[in-house]
């Protein structure tokens, strides 16, 4: 059977991938298939920056508030309903695009990863009232290799511990699919972050986070992510509001560069600089569209 085609848009956070891809959608009849960590939880909606309510009426959006903000979810679990999406938005005759940054979503889809089993929970728990140095030294201890390993992520360590350094399998880059990455000038990516955080917060982020924490408490899942886990000094009563708001866009530009140095890696991408111009964008796809094959 041949494999249905598919549009990829990759980037940054805050480059704009989400308006480009509700953008495309609406021209050539698509779905959209959100590859984005956070977003798959519910009742995180600010500070995830999560399509609204208005954009999901425009254009079908999937896999999107699927699970609880305490439950678990991993890249095998997206993977399988990523391509459970295309199919069935394919047979309809409509075109699915993914979009997101999670590198680890996107990778697992596009070279058919075979994940490993998902660790046990309680001992997962265990590991994470560890720091990152801590970690690391317990990596060390038991003799595993770092490799490609982004040191400053806790929840990449931990899965490194509990898989005891295994990595997922990976095959060749899946056929009939054009992969689009948008790339914005560092200065220009700061500004908008920075835009992006004060919109979050006029939009009531706090009251998003004190809800959330209320609910669940500060081990929920939803929690440990960016523009939620900063926030624990502020309501502990020891940072201002101010430096709550310099970490949250700290934390966001340390994620754009983790997901530049991920996605620059992948030779497949065919790159565009922001603000993209959208004939260029119409002619890409167009042309994909057109072509029996396309890898």
């Amino acid at each position: 059977m041949k494999t249905p085609k598919l549009l990829v848009l990759v980037g940054e956070t805050a480059s704009g991938k989400s308006a480009l891809g509700l953008r495309l959608a609406q021209q050539f009849k698509g779905e959209i298939i959100c590859a984005d960590s956070w977003t798959v939880r519910r009742e995180a909606n600010i500070g995830t920056a999560k399509p609204t309510a208005a954009e999901q009426a425009l254009v079908p959006h999937h896999i999107l508030d699927i699970v609880r903000p305490n439950e678990d979810f991993t890249a095998a679990v997206f993977k399988d309903l990523a391509n459970q999406a295309i199919t069935d938005i394919a047979d309809r005759g409509k075109l699915p695009i993914m979009v997101g940054g999670t590198g680890l979503y996107v990778d697992g889809v596009l070279y058919d990863y075979g994940f490993l089993p998902a660790g046990d929970r309680a001992a997962r728990e265990a590991l994470n009232i560890l720091s990152g140095e801590q970690l690391l030294a317990k990596i060390a201890t038991e003799n595993i290799e770092l490799g490609d390993v982004d040191t400053g992520n806790k929840r990449r360590l931990i899965r490194l511990l509990e898989t005891g350094g295994q990595r997922p399998t990976k095959k060749a880059l899946r056929p009939n699919m054009l992969i689009i990455g948008l790339k914005t000038e560092r200065a220009c990516l700061e500004q908008r972050i920075t835009r992006r955080v004060d919109d979050m917060l006029k939009a009531g982020l706090e009251a998003e986070v004190r809800g959330l924490v209320a609910r669940y408490g500060w081990d929920c899942e939803a929690l440990k992510g960016i523009s939620y886990a900063q926030w624990k000094g502020y309501l502990n009563g020891t940072e201002g509001l101010d430096q709550t708001r310099q970490k949250i866009i700290k934390a966001t530009l340390d994620l754009a560069k983790r997901q530049r140095t991920w996605f620059k890696r992948n030779q497949s991408i065919h790159w565009l600089i922001t603000p993209v111009k959208w004939p260029e964008v119409v002619d890409l796809v167009t042309t994909f569209l057109d072509d029996k094959v396309h890898s």
